[in-house]
């Protein structure tokens, strides 16, 4: 029981996380006209939100590890006869989920974090491209994280 409401709170701040990034951060980025401020205010969004994206996205690979041992348990032989499908197809959008969002976060947000506290400049087209990465993997990871939910859904029922 513990572990399915783990497994949920995860889930919604995951979520939260990616939508906050997209709905708050990114615009507000956008807002600010002075490139300097724009560049402290995006390595201290990211500083936040990477570890936060990171570790739950964590906690719910853990959890949903702990729930499919649950259900090997009800099922017995019939597990991979009745799951097995629908369980692979869910665990090869839950990898390519971890490779995106563990890019987006270290591969581009924490170099990024890196970077800035290290006293390197940021030239304005620099940052624009890193926006724009941050962009397309976050929308690889919103509609990633969108078929494992609905395929995950589909395991428990």
């Amino acid at each position: 029981m513990l572990n399915s409401w783990l497994h949920l709170v995860a889930l919604i701040v995951y979520l939260g996380a990616i939508i906050g990034l997209w709905a708050i951060l990114l615009p507000s980025v956008s807002a600010i006209e002075k490139h300097e401020d724009r560049v402290g205010f995006l390595a201290r969004g990211l500083k936040f939100y990477n570890p936060l994206q990171v570790g739950a996205l964590g906690i719910l690979i853990f959890t949903g590890a702990f729930q499919l041992t649950e259900l090997k348990a009800v099922y017995r032989e019939l597990f991979v006869k009745q799951l097995g499908y629908q369980l692979a197809v869910k665990l090869l959008f839950a990898f390519l989920l971890v490779i995106f969002s563990v890019y987006q976060s270290m591969g581009i947000g924490h170099r990024f974090v890196r970077r800035h506290e290290g006293g390197d400049a940021v030239s304005p087209q620099e940052l624009d491209s890193l926006i724009r990465r941050l962009k397309v993997a976050h929308w690889c990871i919103f509609i990633l994280a969108l078929i494992t939910l609905w395929l995950g859904l589909g395991l428990r029922f």
